[in-house]
C-alpha cells in the first residue's frame, strides 16, 4: 500500500478520538496559563499512544512535549495550542473557544498518532510541543527563550480561519507600559506646586501621534490608558499607559520601538513626571516561512481538495508567538477555511459553530491529514529542511 493511502486510512480509523479530542478540549475551555485539564488530558491521550511524556515542561504548568523516538533522524513538532478565549456566552462573562484551540489541539494530536502507526517506516521522533496561552503572554515566547526547540527539525501548526491562506502574515510585536511619577496638589488652591504625571501621559499620545506620519505603512501602533488620576481637585501623581507596537520584521520593529520610547521620554521632560517603562508581556517575533515546507503542505492541502487560497492577507495581521518559533527551526503555518457562507472569522461568537461538532469535521481530518503527511516527507526525506 502506498505510504499516502496508509496513512490516511489510519487518520480515518483514529477520527473518533481525534474528534473526542476536540470535544474534550472545547468543553473544558479553559483560559491561558490556567489550561490544566486540558494539557492534562492531552498528555493522557498522548501517552496512551505510546509518546515519552515531559509535564510539566521547561517549568510552564501547563506546557508538555510529547515525544515517540522512531531511530535516528529528524524531530518533527507538532505545535499544539489549548487556551480559551474570556466574554462569550449571554452574559458575556463565559470562557469559550473562540478561537478554535481546541481543533489545533485535536488535530496536532490526530497527526501525531497517526504517525505513530507507522513509526515501521519512519526514522526520527514525532514530537507533540504544548504550547500554553497563546492568546496572552504568548507561551511559545518562554519555550524559545528556554530552549524547547533548539534540537527540532521541523514544526507544524494549522489554524482555523475565514480562508485558506499559505501566506499567513504575522507582525512583530513589542509591549510597552509607560508609567509616570509626578507629585501630587491641589489642582486649584496650589496647583504650581504640582507635577502632572496625567500630563506625561498625555503628551506622549500627542508624540506618538505626530511619528505616525513617518511610520512605515505596515507598523501598527495601539494604546490605551491604564491609569490617569482618581479625582479632578488633585494633581494626579501618578499616570500610565500601555501601548502595542508592531511591524512587518523585527529590525523595523526594533527602530520604531526606541522611537516611541524617546516620545515618552520627551513627554517626561516636558511634564517634569519621572518615567519607567518595562515590556508587560512576550514580545513576538514574525513569522518566517520554511519554503520547502510551506509548498509540501500547500501540495497536500491541494491534494486534499483545498484549492482557493488567497495569495496573501498583509492588510489583516495580527501578531503570534508561532513567529517566535520560526526565527529557531524550520517552520510551517496555514490558515484553513471553516467552510462557513457567509463567513466567519475568529474571535467572534458566530466562530464557535465551526470549531467543533459536525461543523468541523470536515476541517479537522483535512488538516490532520495534510499535517501528518508533510511530516512524513520530512522523515522520509530529511534534506527538505537541511
Amino acid at each position: 500500500m502506498e505510504l499516502k493511502t496508509r496513512l490516511y486510512t489510519i487518520e480515518d480509523e483514529c477520527a473518533s478520538l481525534i474528534e473526542e479530542v476536540s470535544e474534550y478540549i472545547y468543553e473544558h475551555a479553559e483560559l491561558g496559563n490556567e489550561e490544566y485539564k486540558s494539557s492534562a488530558y492531552l498528555v493522557e491521550q498522548l501517552e496512551k499512544q505510546g509518546f515519552t511524556i515531559t509535564y510539566p515542561y521547561l517549568d510552564i504548568p501547563t506546557a508538555f512535549r510529547a515525544e515517540l523516538v522512531c531511530g535516528e533522524g529528524p524531530k518533527v513538532a507538532f505545535l499544539a495550542e489549548y487556551d480559551a478565549l474570556p466574554g462569550y456566552g449571554e452574559d458575556k462573562c463565559q470562557v469559550a473557544h473562540a478561537c478554535g484551540h481546541n481543533w489545533i489541539a485535536a488535530s496536532t494530536f490526530g497527526a501525531a498518532i497517526s504517525l505513530a502507526h507507522m513509526k515501521d517506516v519512519i526514522s526520527g521522533s514525532i514530537v507533540v510541543i504544548g504550547t500554553p496561552a497563546e492568546e496572552t503572554t504568548g507561551g511559545k515566547y518562554d519555550l524559545v527563550e528556554r530552549g524547547a526547540f533548539d534540537d527540532i527539525d521541523a514544526a507544524i501548526q494549522m489554524h482555523l480561519g475565514a480562508e485558506n491562506n499559505i501566506h499567513v502574515v504575522t507582525l512583530a510585536m513589542d509591549s510597552l507600559e509607560f508609567n509616570f511619577k509626578g507629585v501630587a496638589a491641589h489642582a486649584a488652591a496650589y496647583p504650581e506646586k504640582g507635577i502632572n504625571a496625567l500630563d506625561g501621559v498625555q503628551l506622549m499620545f500627542a508624540g506618538v501621534n505626530a511619528l505616525r506620519q513617518h511610520m512605515r505603512s505596515d507598523a501598527r501602533v495601539a494604546g490605551i490608558i491604564t491609569d490617569g488620576g482618581v479625582a479632578c481637585n488633585t494633581v494626579p501623581d501618578k499616570a500610565g499607559c500601555r501601548f502595542y507596537i508592531r511591524a512587518k520584521d523585527r529590525a523595523y520593529l526594533e527602530e520604531l520601538t526606541k522611537r516611541i520610547i524617546n516620545c515618552a521620554k520627551g513627554a517626561a521632560l516636558m511634564s517634569g513626571a519621572k518615567l519607567e517603562y518595562h515590556n508587560f508581556e512576550n514580545s513576538y517575533d514574525d513569522l518566517v516561512y520554511h519554503e520547502g515546507l510551506r509548498q509540501l503542505l500547500k501540495e497536500n492541502l491541494m491534494a486534499l481538495g483545498v484549492n482557493d487560497f488567497v495569495e496573501a492577507d498583509e492588510e489583516a495581521s495580527g501578531s503570534s508567538d508561532i513567529g517566535n518559533v520560526s526565527h529557531v527551526c524550520p517552520c510551517v503555518y496555514c490558515e484553513i477555511d471553516t467552510g462557513a457562507n457567509p463567513k466567519v472569522f475568529a474571535h467572534h461568537e458566530d466562530f464557535l459553530a465551526y470549531v467543533h461538532g459536525d461543523n468541523a469535521k470536515h476541517s479537522l481530518h483535512t488538516a490532520t491529514k495534510a499535517m501528518a503527511y508533510t511530516a512524513l516527507q520530512v522523515f522520509l526525506k530529511p534534506e527538505i529542511v537541511k
